[in-house]
């Protein structure tokens, strides 16, 4: 693809602007580690929420889409559409214990909940293990996506991209080690705005490359003729429900996806009662009611208002390059064969920021990690605050030359997404239950970890199932979350419960509900425990109706059904309404 000189001048201003708030908020960042991780704990509703969506747009997620459409047609996207439930869980379930729990990174809820040394050593095998080996595989899909993205505007080799990327890398780093979480949060804003405006751009563009919406439809029939042939007898790629009978969704995989992926699978961005940078940013909300809608906004976003942009071109993709050997390239020849040169760079710093976003959050997430969990606890506890944001910001280095590496020899982002999947099944249960049953201990949390990823590792290389496969990711999740469970309750009962101490303290700070907590709550009969469980039950299913009825129904609209799509647009409302009523009674209305 050619660039003018005014492409690159569009791109280099889009650096400067994001040096420039790195620059602003550097002073404000040194304070404290506090600040510097949790930008104080003064965040507003709506700037945590879109550092969320903007944290989940990445360079590798209109790839990844465009490859699942090229699979599986529209309904494809149920590997990542069946976390709506966990993600309406979160909101009304866990965002307000988040808030009040008071801690740094969701890793050192562990030395609130328990006690003792099996608490201490859950607290730093997770830092370890979240922050280096899972963060970098993260932080190496996110990385292979602007790998591909470059070697196809530039024309290098994968080699030369990654020497790119790792210079972006070092400025994004760079950034997030001068400004802390406020110039991650204001940079995530600016570039959720950047990037979300172009991929509709490229979506109109490519949609009116294939004629219209009516064209589109009409080739896409046969695409579906050629798929069938070749594939098995595929349902049509417009279909919202996957073809349960194909070789791309069987059957017992969508049965997994609907009944176990989504509460049973700790994954980035979708664990199971929130965590990771989630978590960091419901911990660095004003309050309890920022927290919440903080939580609530990006799940509308991430799930319901965001995916069409890239599923239109994932369409056209099928029509204007049907034969590609890597499908998840598509979006990007997309955008080199047919946006107009005065759009292109614009759009490659689009690409740049949805890039910049996710690793400027998970370099900061994932040295909180290091630094407020291992270092700060384990290594030299009675350092100044400058001397921990100082080591903070070499941590930020560490993962850098790491997730390089990891970038280097992968090869699939969704196989990089799968593999993860697998790796935590198992573990959802015990991390949903921990905050509503005093029973759970810490050895729970160690045994579904360690239990998770022995026994997915083991059916992956003794008995030889591969994740990419559908057939065999669907048994891999059954077997591992079985045998998980199993274990960990096993362990749980076996084992002795916390001090009676740490658990009544638990309940006076985050105040749960009292139906698994009546040992406790008996002993702390002047807290006013949440009793809304009923309410937050109506308002998740509420939430859920109210984010897949408008995903549905914008799809419908932009595909002409218009009928359908403006039906489904008005259960939406309903849904809307009795999540309002609800939070207005309750005192939950927008803050000022």
């Amino acid at each position: 693809m050619q660039l003018t000189m005014v492409d690159w001048l569009v791109i280099a201003l889009y650096f400067l602007l994001n040096i420039g708030i790195g620059l602003y908020y550097r002073s404000r960042a040194g304070r404290s580690v506090s600040e510097y991780f949790l930008s104080g704990r003064n965040v507003p509703w709506w700037l945590a929420g879109t550092s969320m969506v903007a944290t989940t747009f990445a360079a590798d997620t209109p790839l990844a889409v465009t490859g699942l459409v090229a699979k599986g047609g529209i309904g494809g996207n149920w590997l990542w559409w069946n976390f709506v439930a966990s993600g309406m869980l979160t909101v009304f379930f866990y965002a307000r214990l988040w808030r009040r729990s008071g801690v740094m990174t969701d890793v050192e809820f562990a030395e609130i909940r328990y006690a003792g040394k099996p608490a201490a050593f859950l607290r730093g095998f997770r830092a370890l293990y979240l922050g280096i080996p899972i963060n970098c595989i993260i932080l190496g899909w996110v990385n292979l996506a602007m790998v591909k993205i470059l070697q196809l505007i530039l024309g290098v080799s994968k080699f030369d991209a990654l020497a790119i990327v790792i210079g972006l890398i070092a400025l994004t780093s760079l950034i997030s080690t001068l400004s802390g979480l406020w110039g991650v949060l204001v940079t995530d804003a600016v570039q959720f705005v950047i990037k979300m405006g172009m991929v509709i751009v490229l979506a109109v563009v490519a949609v009116n490359a294939v004629g219209g919406i009516d064209a589109m439809k009409e080739k896409l029939v046969l695409v579906d003729a050629a798929r069938g042939a070749s594939a098995g007898g595929r349902g049509s790629v417009l279909s919202f429900l996957p073809d349960i009978g194909s070789v791309w969704m069987p059957a017992i995989t969508f049965l997994v996806y609907l009944s176990l992926n989504w509460w049973a699978t700790w994954y980035p961005g979708a664990e199971p009662g929130g965590g990771g940078y989630v978590a960091q940013r419901m911990f660095s909300a004003k309050d309890e009611k920022h927290s919440l809608l903080a939580t609530l906004w990006f799940n509308i976003a991430h799930y319901a208002l965001r995916p069409w942009p890239w599923i239109l071109v994932g369409l056209t993709s099928l029509i204007l390059f049907p034969d590609l050997a890597d499908p998840e390239t598509g979006y990007v020849r997309v955008m080199i064969d047919y946006l107009p040169p005065s759009l292109r760079g614009l759009m490659v710093a689009a690409f740049a920021a949805a890039y910049m976003s996710t690793i400027s959050t998970q370099v900061n997430w994932g040295a909180s990690y290091l630094v407020n969990d291992f270092y700060r606890r384990f290594v030299k506890p009675a350092e100044s605050e400058r001397h921990y944001v100082g080591i903070s910001r070499w941590a930020t280095v560490l993962l850098t030359i790491i997730s390089a590496v990891v970038t280097f020899y992968m090869d699939s982002i969704a196989g990089a997404w799968k593999l993860l999947l697998v790796t935590g099944a198992g573990t959802g249960g015990v991390l949903l239950l921990r905050w509503y049953w005093w029973r759970i201990n810490a050895w729970s949390e160690v045994s579904a970890m360690i239990c998770a990823f022995a026994v997915s590792l083991l059916l992956q290389t003794v008995w030889g199932m591969n994740s990419d496969q559908p057939v065999d990711f669907a048994w891999i999740m059954i077997i591992t979350v079985a045998i998980t469970t199993v274990v960990w309750l096993a362990v749980t009962f076996l084992t002795s419960p916390e001090p009676q101490e740490t658990l009544v303290s638990f309940y006076r700070r985050t105040r749960p509900s009292r139906a698994g907590w009546r040992p406790m709550a008996a002993l702390a009969p002047e807290v006013r425990a949440s009793g809304d469980a009923a309410a937050n039950a109506i308002d998740w299913i509420a939430g859920c109706v109210l984010i897949y009825s408008v995903l549905f129904g914008i799809g419908k609209v932009l595909l002409k059904e218009f009928t359908v799509g403006f039906a489904l647009l008005g259960i939406a409302a309903v849904a809307a309404t009795v999540i309002y009523r609800h939070l207005s009674s309750r005192g939950w209305k927008v803050a000022e």
